[in-house]
């Protein structure tokens, strides 16, 4: 059995075959090219998932059902609103079936399709209770719950990355101030960056820009390593950032794998080892024989593919 999994992104579209296992057969993608109307868009997915399928050797009598991940909020085949797209209330299964045919089609939000890929095919084992945090220029994060997506009344639950940690904190882009994407991303470690190296003049982080040309997500994680004082408390504050966040998420769900991904997951070791010992320092479930596991995601971009294709699974 082959199923189609999209992810439909603002930069890019990629579709993939995948097999039964949870493997990609082939895939293919095409950039998405914004601004473009949604007639457009949904022409190209169509276009890279027949090409996904005929690089697989397969024609669309072989695929049983086609998934799709998408920015923004779903409701059944409905994409209510994803901003960075353009989208308003865009009958998406409706225009997937004009242009694929009567397949069975399943939609949902990229984060919780990204956990889902983890959960079945990744880190998490097949695990039934599982949560992915992705550390980007936000922070995504997906919830597994018994084995299905957590997704709430209104299909717009699981936004962890807009709980607040710190009240009355540094604005967010939601619109709130001290929320956990607001410290804890990838782009709050830039920021957090910055702001050291212009109270710290001498700070090696300043000679580390020079040769990378740009305060990244690493900067600080460099300096650390050579030892730089200033750098060293960076890293300490963003980890423990991090980690409120996490603890918060192992207390009120108590999952089997918790994983984070992003490209600040590189750091493996030097990010996980602390941040699982401000969970167990802090954690509610201090006595129980069983205890969640903090691991890093293995997929990485696949995972939200092959979570698309097996939403059939969880429906």
């Amino acid at each position: 059995m082959f199923t189609i999994g999209i992810d439909l992104g603002g930069t890019n579209i990629v579709a993939a075959v995948v097999d039964e296992k949870y493997n990609i057969v082939e895939k293919a993608k095409t950039p998405t090219a914004m601004p473009r109307t949604p007639e457009e868009i949904f022409d190209d997915i169509a276009r890279v998932s027949k090409e996904a399928v005929e690089k697989a050797g397969l024609t669309m009598a072989d695929i049983s059902s086609i998934g799709l991940g998408t920015p923004g909020t779903v409701n059944g085949g409905i994409i209510e609103y994803a901003n960075n797209l353009g989208f308003d209330h865009i009958p998406a299964e409706a225009m997937l079936k004009e242009r694929l045919g009567d397949l069975p089609v399943y939609i949902e939000n990229d984060a919780n399709c990204a956990a889902l890929g983890e959960a079945y095919a990744g880190c998490g084992n097949g695990s039934k209770n599982f949560i992915a945090v992705t550390l980007g220029t936000g922070v995504g994060s997906g919830i597994i719950v018994d084995g299905k997506i957590v997704s709430g009344v209104n299909h717009a639950g699981g936004e962890c990355g807009h709980m607040v940690i710190v009240v009355d904190g540094v604005p967010c882009t939601c619109g709130r101030r001290g929320c956990w994407e607001a410290y804890a991303s990838a782009t709050a470690l830039i920021n957090q960056t910055k702001a050291a190296m212009e109270k710290h003049p001498d700070s090696i982080m300043h000679e580390l820009v020079k040769e990378e040309g740009a305060v990244t997500g690493r900067t600080a994680f460099d300096g650390m390593r050579r030892k730089d004082a200033v750098a060293v408390k960076v890293v300490e504050n963003y980890i423990k950032y991090i980690a409120a966040g996490v603890t918060n998420l192992v207390n009120a769900f108590q999952p089997e794998i918790l994983c984070i991904g992003g490209g600040i997951c590189n750091e493996g070791e030097t990010l996980l080892r602390p941040i699982r010992r401000y969970v167990e320092a802090e954690r509610y479930s201090v006595y129980s024989t069983v205890q969640t596991q903090i691991v890093k995601a293995e997929l990485g971009n696949d995972a939200g593919i092959i979570g698309a294709a097996i939403l059939y699974e969880v429906q």
